[in-house]
């Protein structure tokens, strides 16, 4: 038998690597993720895993994505060279499953929400930390638990608040490795530019509008009982957020737009 690796052991979720795959719990929405990355494959997007089923455990069946990945994306993204590629990463996701059609009745992490005018499936989850690396190349996506159809401009705006980021500079640089403060308009700009977009009008405030999106979400599902987000309300998680999106709103002229 092949040797089992824990990747994550988390009191909700267990993720091991055995040889060349994953094995990760199964969800009520992994049938749609299954869908999304199965598309994926079929236009030849290299970036996702693959996948290869459901185990005897239950569990589902991934390839494994080799490189570095979880804390060490921090620092691969303070470099300009990273950022970058991450946005071009981002934008080459979102070119790839513009085609793509979900069954009707998917269900996302989010709920059975229909897909509207403009919308794509986005990852949900764009941060550095779920990327791959070799380098300052990120070369996977990992974690899509959270996709779900949204405006493409959600994961850009997901991606920002970590990767400008929308923090104060003592966050910047003891949980995100930036060695000075950070110039968070130009981080910006370079992010947006290398995605493609032509202008910035707007973009910190999607930037905010996404923070309270994703804590109105995580307070429906904790309110479901789902996990790990039912145990955010206790441990200091939620309050959290509810302080980083007033730190965002008090600090909107850093980022211009």
């Amino acid at each position: 038998m092949a040797e089992h690796e824990v990747l994550q052991e988390g009191v909700h979720r267990r993720v091991v690597r055995v040889g060349d795959t994953v094995r990760r719990p199964m969800h009520p929405w992994s049938a749609s993720v299954h869908e999304l990355l199965r598309h994926l494959a079929d236009v030849g997007f290299p970036y996702a895993p693959r996948v290869l089923g459901v185990d005897d455990e239950g569990r589902e069946v991934l390839t494994y994505l080799d490189g570095d990945s979880g804390g060490d994306g921090w620092a691969r993204v303070v470099d300009e060279a990273g950022l970058r590629a991450m946005a071009r990463l981002l934008r080459d996701y979102h070119d790839a499953v513009a085609g793509f059609r979900p069954r009707t009745g998917a269900v996302w992490s989010s709920g059975p929400v229909p897909r509207h005018a403009g919308e794509l499936i986005c990852h949900g989850d764009f941060g550095p930390w779920n990327l791959v690396w070799r380098g300052t190349r990120p070369v996977g996506i990992l974690d899509w638990d959270h996709a779900g159809p949204r405006r493409p401009i959600f994961d850009v705006a997901y991606a920002l608040e970590y990767v400008a980021p929308f923090r104060d500079d003592a966050e910047s640089a003891r949980s995100m490795h930036h060695p000075v403060p950070p110039d968070r308009r130009r981080r910006l700009e370079i992010f947006a530019a290398a995605y493609g977009l032509t202008s910035l009008d707007g973009l910190a405030d999607e930037v905010i509008a996404q923070q309270r999106q994703v804590l109105t979400l995580v307070r429906r599902l904790a309110a479901d009982g789902q996990q790990p987000q039912a145990s955010w309300l206790t441990d200091g998680t939620v309050a959290a957020t509810e302080a980083h999106i007033a730190w965002s709103v008090r600090h909107r002229d850093l980022f211009g737009g």
